[in-house]
Parts: structure tokens; sequence; C-alpha cells
């Protein structure tokens, strides 16, 4: 057998490896564009910011030691320029302009994804895209060469906040313009808004809702043009304003395509042609979740997607069964991690969901170095399985998330996540970890046991007068932050004082941090009041409303405390 593979990197390069091991009579060429057939494609931020030092550790593997461990024929700077399904042959072009055809049994397309680049882009020295190592180099040397004080850089996603982050390190003064009312969209918009403050808190001019509309790179600088007549300018731009599957070979040979172009594949990875798998961000897969045809451009997937196309091509009958977008960024000290459905893709889906937010510690607050991490936990309301999950925190964020990824792939409901035995030490965690207290919260609501309101539903509530607005911080909590006409009764006086409250009116209660203000919801629902509790507490309230920093809020406005 011989097996052609288009495209190195995760899918591509996973995908000969894995054949080898199963085969070891098979002929496999290895046809790559650029110059590096498998590289880190996900630390090319990191080698901006000089968190990774040496060009040569972005390389995995190269064409020599791919050749020596897995006897695989590697051809960088070979482009394929054309597939003949008919002949089952591909045209190479060289980099001096020579053309040739190679035959192959078996073809493995693994393109990837391209940078979409506007036409307004133009061809500047000083406006860049970030895909590849060349990219990445080209952007180093500029750096090294100019001395560059400030940068655009223009889309707010992984590549583009991983880019400011590494771009501000290196000391330039950075712009972020988003188009969109928030960075992260794998994230709902306020969960983003505790990284839109923490950016600006790191000195990162975050402009949201400016959607590029021109570049001017005419003179020693380029100018941005923003919608609605704004500009601002900079010594360069990079552009990460997301990719698109780069599959015109695919179309030009008939391939079937599917959503944005992407490749259609079955569960085995094979395309319309029994001949031809794909696999990585070119191809279009299941949403676990929602059983919907989605794209999913990362890494684990693609690395996923080529191991199971090779095992087919060898007779074994792997399937892929889908993705569910488990995610994490670094964005400098916090680290934000995503997995399943947000709210809106949750509303897309018709999937009728619930959600808490919870201020939780990494670990046992009695042990030094807690930290605090926001947790949002989406739900089916009729079922109550785990369909998504968003933290945002400076420590144990990834273990969560990865623990919730696990239950959601899983199908678990939140009662199961309060039964899941997770280690505990007071060092990495407490007794009842943030992912138990998800599964007890959501277990809380859906049982009866408590109301919540939401951040959306205080500007409504704020102009009743029918309602009572209960606070049950402390005083001096109370004077640090409060909503107007708001009644402050200590949490820990609330039975000897409810005598204060209307009966005849629904009270809603709120907290720092929403758990202190649950405690008085039970009190007052034993008592015959009618109540609800505000999810998140004023501090989720503070951050996604008024834009308040998410570093001084838990640290030094009411401080760590176990509640």
């Amino acid at each position: 057998m011989k097996v052609v593979i288009i495209g190195g990197v995760a899918g591509g390069a996973t995908a000969a490896a894995r054949l080898r091991r199963l085969d070891e009579r098979a002929e496999i060429v290895v046809f790559e564009r650029g110059g590096y057939v498998s590289y880190a494609n996900c630390g090319l931020p990191y080698y901006l910011g000089g968190k990774i030092a040496r060009r040569e550790k972005l390389t995995l593997q190269t064409p020599q030691s791919f050749k020596r461990r897995f006897n695989v024929d590697v051809r960088v700077h070979s482009e394929v320029t054309q597939i003949l399904r008919a002949e089952k042959k591909v045209r190479v072009r060289t980099p001096d302009g020579r053309e040739y055809f190679e035959s192959y049994d078996k073809l493995i397309y693994s393109p990837g994804a391209k940078p979409l680049r506007p036409p307004f882009a133009g061809d500047s020295e000083r406006v860049f895209t970030l895909r590849t190592v060349e990219d990445t180099f080209r952007i180093d040397d500029f750096i090294k060469r100019e001395h560059p004080k400030t940068a655009i850089v223009a889309g707010g996603g992984f590549i583009g906040l991983e880019a400011a982050e590494n771009l501000a390190e290196r000391g330039i003064s950075v712009t972020v313009l988003q188009m969109e009312e928030q960075v992260m969209p794998p994230f709902d918009y306020d969960m983003a808004c505790i990284l839109h403050s923490h950016m600006r808190e790191k000195g990162v001019d975050l402009r949201l809702k400016s959607k590029v509309t021109a570049l001017d790179a005419s003179g020693g600088t380029v100018a941005a043009q923003i919608e609605g007549g704004a500009e601002i300018s900079a010594d360069f731009v990079l552009l990460a304003l997301g990719v698109v599957p780069e599959t015109q070979l695919a179309a030009e040979a008939g391939l079937e395509l599917g959503l944005k172009g992407a490749v259609a594949v079955d569960a085995h990875m094979r395309t319309s042609d029994p001949d031809i798998y794909a696999v990585g961000d070119a191809v279009q897969i299941k949403n676990t979740i929602t059983g919907r045809e989605a794209l999913v451009p990362l890494a684990g997937p693609a690395n996923k997607q080529g191991r199971i196309a090779a095992d087919n091509l060898c007779g074994l009958p792997s399937t892929y069964k889908g993705a569910q977008g488990t995610s994490v960024l670094k964005l400098f000290d916090l680290t934000a991690a995503a997995a399943g459905l947000n709210e809106r893709a949750a509303l897309q889906a018709n999937i009728p969901f619930g959600s808490v937010v919870l201020f939780s510690p990494d670990h046992a607050t009695y042990y030094p170095g807690a930290q605090n991490m926001t947790l949002k936990v989406l739900y089916n309301r009729i079922d109550g399985k785990i369909i998504g999950a968003q933290a945002v925190g400076f420590a144990g964020v990834d273990k969560r998330i990865d623990v919730l990824a696990a239950a959601i792939y899983a199908g678990m409901t939140a009662e199961q996540l309060t039964e899941l035995d997770l280690a505990y030490a007071p060092p990495y965690s407490s007794a009842k970890d943030p992912v138990n207290m998800a599964g007890y919260a959501i277990g809380n609501i859906r049982g009866g046991l408590v109301r919540q309101h939401t951040w959306r539903d205080m500007p409504a509530l704020l102009k009743r007068d029918d309602i009572v607005l209960l606070d049950v911080q402390t005083e001096g909590e109370f004077e640090e932050a409060h909503f107007e006409g708001a009644l402050n009764i200590p949490v820990d006086e609330l039975r000897s004082r409810m005598n204060e409250l209307d009966r005849g009116k629904t009270v809603y209660v709120n907290c720092y941090s929403g758990l202190r203000s649950y405690i008085a919801c039970r009190i007052l629902s034993a008592n015959g009041f009618e109540c609800s509790n505000l999810s998140g507490g004023m501090r989720f309230y503070r951050v996604v409303e008024e834009g308040g920093s998410y570093d001084d809020l838990p640290r030094h406005l009411c401080g760590m405390r176990s509640e």
C-alpha cells in the first residue's frame, strides 16, 4: 500500500506515524508546502514573547528524524496543486517551479485551515498573520529589526489574545480590536468580561465592537480604519480574524463539501471518495452534544482524526465520535477554559438550559496561597445533564474543566457531579471540590430549594418598588458596593431581623459571591418568604455591568474567605 499525505503538523504527521506503527511495509509520502512538517503550532505565540527561546524547540520532527524513526518520506517545500482522483495521482510543485506527479493507493488530506486575510490587508511587510513557523520568524525578525513600540492585534480569539499577551510582555504597547462585544467566542459574554477586565489591568488597550474595515500601510506605520469612522495607528498589525478550512484542492477534485466549505467525512474520516480520507481543521465533524455539524479547528481533534484515518487504512475500524470544543487559554496570569456549549450554542440547538455561577477557591482556604476562580456550568433543565462549562481564575482552572469535559462527554447529570470522588488534600482542593459544588448548586435549583436571578435581571429589578432588595453582606462590604435601594441585613443577623422585611413582597437577595445569599434564601423560605438568589453575587455583577477589576475585587475588596 502506498499512502500519500497532503499536509503535516497535527493531523498529517500523526497519521503518518500511526500508519508506520501499524504497517511496516507501507510506502508513506508526506507533502508539506512549508518548510516544517511537524511543529508546535500552538506554541508559536510563546516564541514571540520569549517563553520559547530557541527556534529549534518549535520543531517536533524534521524530515530527517521522520525518516530515521518511521521510515516516512517527508518532502517539505512541496506543494500539492491538484488531486487527480481518476488517475489516483497528485500534482506536486517544487520550490524551483518544477512539477511532477506522485501516485497513491490511498490519500490522506490534511491541509489545515488558513487565517482570514481580507482584501484590504494588502501585502505590506508591516501586516502579519500567525499560522506557520515561517510567519512566526517573520514577525520576530521584524521586531528585532524595527524595534516597534506599538502593535495592533485585530481579533480576540485564541491566537489574537495569546499574541497580544506575548507582544505586551515583550515591551510593545498593544491595542486589540475586536468586532464583537466580547473576546473569546467560546465563552459567554459575562465570563468574557473577566478577561476584558484583566487585559486592561495588564495595560492592553482593548476596544470592543471595533471592526477593522481598512488598513493603510503607505507610511512608516499602519493606520487601521474602524467601522464608524475611528482610526488608530501602530508600527505593525497582526491579523487574527479567525480561520477557514483550506479546501480548494478538495473542491477542485470534486469531493463533497459541507459547513463553510469544509470537507465532509464519515465516522471513519473517509471522504466521498473511498480512497481519500481527510483530517484536521479542514474537515466537518459532529458536535458530540448537539449531534449537529461543526468545525472544531483544534489540535486535539486533529491528532485523534489522524490516528483514526490511519487505523481504518490498516483495517482497524476506528470511528471518530466528534468533539465538544474543550479548550484552555493562558492570559497573563489568568487561565480561562471552556468545554461543551455556551449559552448561544445551547439556544441555537434549542436546548432548554440553565446555569450556575460559583466563586470558589482552588484549594482549601486555610492552606496558604488559595486563589479564587469563577466557574459557570450549563445544564439541561429537563434531564439535568451537564452540557457546558467555563472557568476563569488563577490556579486549578484546567483541572476542573477537564473533569467537567469528561462529565459532559459521559452524559453525566448534576446529581452525578456531586457523587464524583475527586482527589483532595489541602494544597490541591477542598473536601467538596468546585466541581462537586456545581452539582450541588444545580441540584438545589432543580429540586426547588432556591430560585435564582442573574445580572441580566438586575436593571429591571432596580426599577421595581414591589420587591425587596436584600443585601446580606457585612456592613463594610455593603458600604464598599451595593445596589441602590437595597436593605442591608448581614446573614448572621437575619433570623433576628426578619421583621424588617415585607412578607407581601418577593425578596431578591445578594451577597458577595452568591453563597451567603443562598443560605439567606433558605432561612427566608423556611419562614414563609418568597425569595430569589443573585447568581454569582455582587462580585460577578460588578465585573459584568460596571467593568470592575477582577484582580481587585477578590483580593482587595473582600479578600479571600471561606464562605
